[in-house]
């Protein structure tokens, strides 16, 4: 289903800043001008999947599709300005993996909801590795966080680790994921904020 916004203000200049807000049910695309009004907006859902009780998963060509769609939309009611920069906020803890090559993701995301690694995270927690994780991270050892969920990736598809081993996978959240995407692969970069 496809729900878009159309306020949009129409005396737009030929600079703007595109923000992409890829949330867990959906993505908004705004562009501002150098006043930070809003002169494009546009709106895509996503379909989220849950393939067992507790498990949360996202098809990350699903998220980078409704980016493309939504930013071309909102372009195009802004009568397709020059973006001078780009921001984007996510889901943070959603986890990809996809080949560095491509850019074709491996397997659906892990979204941040997903608790499947609660086990290994208590496994992790009772061989005593919390302090060690805490003290180089500052995270807690949670399912929340990428770290187990990228270790269930890797374990349970099949050749996957090997792959990785070899350089051939990417791991990122969402944004570093929706940056190699809107970049060709040319890049592969989180923001510490993330």
């Amino acid at each position: 289903m496809t729900n878009v916004m159309t306020d949009v203000v129409t005396d737009v200049g030929t600079d703007v800043v595109l923000a992409i807000d890829q949330g867990t049910t959906g993505t908004t695309v705004l562009l501002l001008d150098a006043q930070t009004r809003v002169v494009g907006r546009a709106y895509r859902e996503i379909p989220q999947h849950y393939p067992q009780p507790s498990w949360v998963e996202h098809d990350p060509e699903d998220l980078a599709r409704s980016v493309m769609e939504a930013l071309g939309e909102a372009l195009s009611k802004a009568g397709n300005p020059r973006v001078r920069a780009i921001g984007i906020t996510n889901q943070r803890e959603t986890t990809v993996l996809w080949e560095r090559k491509t850019g074709l993701p491996v397997a659906r995301a892990i979204v941040w909801q997903d608790r499947r690694t609660q086990d290994a995270c208590v496994q992790l927690r009772a061989a005593g590795h919390e302090p060690f994780i805490r003290e180089r991270t500052g995270l807690l050892l949670d399912p929340y966080f990428s770290a187990t969920k990228v270790a269930w990736l890797l374990d349970r598809n099949s050749g996957l680790r090997a792959r990785a081993e070899r350089g051939e996978i990417a791991f990122g959240t969402v944004d570093s994921f929706l940056v190699a995407r809107l970049s060709g692969l040319g890049a592969h970069i989180t923001d510490v904020t993330n």
